[in-house]
């Protein structure tokens, strides 16, 4: 087992909710305040994103990562990997999508209950504790650093790519605790992850429905035409 330093967790931490709370801002801006930022200049993202930095890398309690830390611990490697890819594409005016893609949000969400159930008793089986076994966490990384590659090759490059850096962050410097797990989860991403699901499953049944409703709106339609062909061929 091996854990990063105290020091380096504290410069984590400045950094990684710097890149959460920079991306949150630049996604969330236009939309809630249309007509102060109806479109981020370059000249805007840069304003926001330095004083995020500067106000993260306060001293002590006068930091709000200090307080973020508290309350949700240390931004997973995923988290932080997602916020990274997310503020090169709003740089770049790419659009982001709020959701998580759907097959991403189902393994999140699943993973996050089991965590949660053996971290509480429910399950007793240890899983935790094995993200600190050098042996268990390394196949584990290999793992998810091929998922990674994988989802970037099968072009869903957010997720793959937030996956490769939450797994390099583990391996080459053991943030944020030195628990596989941590690298990969924490209870932001995870509630992120369930409300993606539950907006998939939302859309799914409003789309299935849609399309009973043409169907049937179609059918009763067909009748009439029918009934017409079948009279002009008697005539």
């Amino acid at each position: 087992m091996s854990l990063p330093e105290l020091s380096l967790q504290i410069i984590y931490a400045r950094l990684a909710w710097g890149l959460v709370a920079a991306s949150m801002l630049l996604s969330v801006l236009p939309a809630l305040l249309p007509k102060l930022f109806p479109a981020l200049a370059q000249r805007t993202k840069l304003i926001v994103a330095v004083t995020v930095a500067l106000v993260m890398v306060l001293p002590g309690a006068a930091s709000p990562a200090y307080w973020l830390t508290l309350v949700f611990q240390y931004p997973s490697g995923l988290l932080t990997g997602y916020s990274l890819v997310a503020l090169c594409a709003r740089w770049n005016e790419k659009p982001v999508d709020f959701l998580l893609h759907p097959a991403f949000a189902l393994l999140l969400t699943v993973l996050g209950v089991v965590l949660y159930l053996d971290a509480f008793g429910v399950l007793a089986l240890g899983l935790y504790y094995h993200g600190f076994d050098a042996d268990a966490s390394a196949v584990l990384a290999v793992t998810m650093a091929l998922a990674g590659v994988a989802a970037i090759w099968l072009r869903f490059g957010a997720g793959g790519a937030a996956l490769l850096t939450g797994v390099l962050l583990f391996s080459l410097l053991r943030l944020p605790t030195g628990n596989l797990w941590d690298a990969l989860l924490d209870p932001l991403l995870w509630a992120w992850a369930l409300a993606s699901l539950i907006a998939a499953a939302c859309r799914y049944y409003i789309a299935s429905k849609a399309g009973s409703q043409v169907q049937h709106t179609v059918a009763p339609d067909a009748k009439p035409e029918l009934a017409q062909t079948r009279a002009g061929g008697m005539e």
